[in-house]
């Protein structure tokens, strides 16, 4: 007979691992090609993988919520041939979930064997030998994976809560990456205590957070504990925007077949002004600072749940506004519906919020890693304003908007931060009221 090992698909540049949501067929069952296999989710996504052979299921190698990395074996088919073969099966019929965009932090169950008896994945070893984690120390933290594995959560937890009573105690030694003999008298561990119950009175209702809230929570948590966040603020009068975009977008949308919002108008100013601040238009890798010499604009995207989900305009600073409006109303059409694909939303560099969508004058974004700065664009609202004229100041009603970027102060200066921010003011304001379409 001939074994089929299926591997777990690929599904974007920044996924490196997907949950086990459910498997559509068990061992001795019948597949065939193209027949669902599971139910993968990421932090973007969930997604159906289907069969790339047709056979007979021997063995499923992981279990519901298992965390699987990309590439690794999930299972394997007879397909009753002469051969074995991996295969790596697609990805299809993916279903949006809102969140923004990085991988999801729990470690996959790699193992990976050391002299120990138990299995650590290299994630696990990487974190333990950075943060001076023996392997005697290793041992002693509890392990809620599979077969008790220690997970990603599990070490970074113990990490926490090093420092505090309830860790576990252990004599100090060099990172089990150069092994040493333990020379330190045996301390007596003691095991973690349980966290003190919270006392909840009176009328209440509690709501266990589901996997797309409680990924988010991690990821706003994370993005605060990497960068350093600054916002800064500015307020740009769009008046000759909004005057335009009431009389061009009728025959905009006549001659074109799309809807004329002010997303696209707003993402031209942007893109010109990273062109001018490419510092802004990186990412950080150690001590290295990678300029992306493409502008993919993320646009956050709100759905009927209340939640995010972060599109990418790929290559934004190649189209016009005409492209960029086919692509600001394809990807929110898809968002809202479901229909987003796992590329969607992958390869980002700087990403927008709306928050005037639901009426805020300002925000406070949080960076969306590993990127590092987000812009938040306020409501439009009418407002007295002095104008300065030939024959004098006067006071008159104009359409005004506020604009806060948020910036990752590692790499980004209040200098560079608050230039780049006046620089998109100044191109709203300075638009062209008698542009042609």
């Amino acid at each position: 007979m001939a074994i089929v090992d299926l591997v777990m698909p690929k599904m974007g540049e920044s996924i490196m691992e997907a949950t086990v949501l459910k498997w559509h067929k068990q061992p001795g069952d019948q597949v065939k090609l193209d027949e669902t296999l599971l139910d993968i989710a990421t932090d973007k996504v969930d997604s159906e993988v289907p069969s790339s052979v047709a056979g007979v299921v021997t063995e499923l190698l992981y279990k519901v919520n298992d965390v699987v990395p990309v590439g690794a074996v999930i299972a394997r088919i007879d397909t009753g041939g002469a051969s074995a073969t991996v295969v790596t099966p697609p990805v299809t019929q993916q279903a949006a979930k809102p969140q923004a965009a990085v991988p999801q932090y729990q470690s996959a169950p790699v193992v990976a064997e050391n002299n120990g008896a138990r299995f650590y994945s290299p994630l696990v070893l990487n974190i333990a030998g950075k943060e001076g984690i023996s392997m005697a120390e290793l041992e002693k933290i509890p392990g809620t994976g599979n077969e008790g594995r220690v997970t990603k959560k599990d070490i970074l937890t113990y990490v926490a809560e090093r420092g505090t009573p309830q860790a576990v105690q252990q004599p100090v030694q060099q990172p089990f990456a150069a092994p040493v003999q333990q020379v330190a008298p045996a301390v007596v561990s003691q095991q973690p205590s349980a966290p003190p119950l919270v006392q909840i009175s009176g009328n209440v209702e509690i709501i266990e957070m589901d996997r797309m809230r409680k990924l988010i929570a991690d990821h706003m948590v994370r993005s605060k504990a990497t960068s350093p966040h600054v916002t800064s603020f500015t307020e740009a009068d769009v008046t000759n925007i909004v005057k335009w975009r009431d009389r061009i977008k009728v025959p905009f949308e006549k001659k074109y077949g799309e809807k004329l919002t002010f997303t696209p108008i707003f993402f031209e100013a942007i893109i010109n002004c990273i062109r001018k601040f490419p510092l802004i238009n990186c990412s950080l890798d150690g001590n290295n600072i990678i300029i992306k010499k493409d502008i993919n604009i993320g646009m956050a995207t709100a759905l009927p749940t209340g939640n995010l989900i972060v599109p990418v305009i790929k290559n934004a600073d190649t189209k016009n506004l005409i492209g960029l409006s086919k692509d600001v109303n394809a990807l929110a059409n898809a968002a809202r519906n479901n229909k987003l694909k796992a590329d969607d939303t992958q390869g980002g560099t700087f990403t927008v919020t709306n928050v005037g969508t639901f009426g805020s004058l300002m925000g406070t974004p949080i960076i969306n890693q590993p990127q590092v700065a987000i812009l938040a664009l306020g409501v439009i609202k009418k407002r007295p304003m002095v104008l300065e004229t030939a024959d004098g100041d006067v006071i008159a009603i104009r359409h005004m908007m506020y604009l806060s970027l948020s910036y990752d102060h590692r790499i980004v200066d209040g200098s560079l931060g608050a230039s780049f921010l006046t620089s998109i003011a100044n191109e709203l304001e300075k638009f062209d009221p008698h542009r042609q379409i």
